[in-house]
């Protein structure tokens, strides 16, 4: 079967006051505008603090960056119009989630009511990549193989270090707090699409949950797209970090499509194994190295990604993305947002500034960079 790999991005992005840098409710007339202006590819998200956007369904990586450039640029512009500006964070450095207020929308006051507390802790924005898979068959085959790099995009994506003002000494803090949602980390291995059906849908006929939206897995099929949607990535301040990551969703699923055809396959590890692995990248980031299964060895992420850049060569020149591929190795030996974020906190702390705002300023300067 022929496969386009098309790709969709989702990005969820809080709003910060341009004066005092804390979080900001979304204005009504703010999102009616830029609904106006995005034509459905914007929605408020669970919090009135934050906004979502999502791509069109695009053909290469290069229209995924004109399009999310595209959204990038009017939401800042829309939000500039009322002293504020996202930032693409996924926990804010020093804001208070007590202070903060749900979207009142059905959707959002069911989510609030179904998970009580854990709801009100939920400051926290991610990426979400979907790659095109048509076959439903194809797509549950395909789930465990890339259970095993979940880790390693989690790793590379990682912005979360702080929460509440203090330094969480982790690298994706964000996991942390969704981790506390039911039917959220890896997702189990499922044999075919009917018993993937068959089990989600025992939740379903129960009333439990409305249908698979409501599960949120690290990997899932999504409800609406005939895509694999991976979702456990930090969301990425820099918009061309952005893309390398979606780049390696996309030529991740490609390689595991050529081994398929080939009649091979990704060995399929433990959830045990692979949780260590997203430990590992939870606390660490690109720091401290993740287990390379198949040598029974901790290595470095530089050595894994060239490991990995090597491997995937014949599907980034395929896909146009080997330019893309080649920044994330860049991100591994010097470091994510969680790094970054940590030398602006630290010089501000030396130079006797106020360093929750100095992360937050540059944050709203890395979100501009490239735009």
């Amino acid at each position: 079967m022929q496969q386009d790999y098309t790709i969709g991005i989702e990005e969820e992005y809080l709003l910060v006051d341009r004066d005092s840098l804390d979080l900001a409710v979304a204005p009504d007339a703010m999102m009616e505008a830029c609904q106006a202006d995005m034509q459905g590819q914007v929605s408020p998200e669970f919090l009135q603090c934050q906004i979502e956007v999502g791509t069109r369904v695009c053909a290469t990586i290069g229209d995924a960056r004109d399009d999310l450039k595209r959204l990038r640029s009017a939401v800042s512009k829309r939000a500039a119009e009322y002293n504020l500006s996202p930032i693409a964070v996924s926990c804010h450095p020093f804001a208070n989630w007590k202070t903060q207020h749900h979207t009142r929308k059905e959707r959002y006051d069911s989510l609030h009511h179904a998970l009580g507390g854990v709801a009100r802790r939920m400051l926290i924005c991610g990426m979400h990549v979907h790659v095109g898979i048509e076959d439903n068959a194809r797509r549950i085959d395909l789930m465990p193989q890339l259970c095993y790099f979940l880790p390693h995009l989690l790793a590379l994506s990682s912005s979360s270090p702080f929460w509440n003002g203090e330094d969480t000494k982790l690298a994706s803090y964000r996991l942390t707090i969704f981790d506390n949602l039911p039917r959220t980390g890896l997702p189990p291995a499922f044999s075919s699409w009917d018993e993937y059906q068959r089990t989600t849908g025992a939740l379903i006929d129960l009333g439990v949950i409305e249908d698979t939206t409501k599960i949120w897995w690290d990997l899932r099929p999504s409800h609406t797209f005939p895509t694999l949607e991976t979702r456990i990535m930090d969301v990425s301040p820099r918009l061309e970090h952005t893309l390398a990551l979606a780049a390696l969703v996309q030529a991740l699923i490609r390689m595991l499509m050529r081994l398929r055809e080939r009649n091979l396959r990704w060995r399929q590890y433990d959830r045990f194994l692979i949780s260590e692995n997203r430990w590992r990248a939870q606390r660490y980031g690109v720091g401290e190295g993740l287990i390379d299964f198949g040598s029974m060895q901790i290595k470095p992420v530089t050595q894994l990604m060239d490991e990995l850049i090597g491997m995937l060569a014949e599907d980034t020149e395929a896909l146009g993305s080997m330019e893309e591929i080649a920044l994330l190795r860049q991100i591994a030996e010097t470091g994510t947002s969680a790094t970054r974020q940590r030398w602006v906190h630290a010089d501000a702390v030396a130079a006797g500034e106020d360093a929750g705002r100095a992360v937050v300023t540059h944050l709203i300067e890395e979100f501009h960079a490239d735009l």
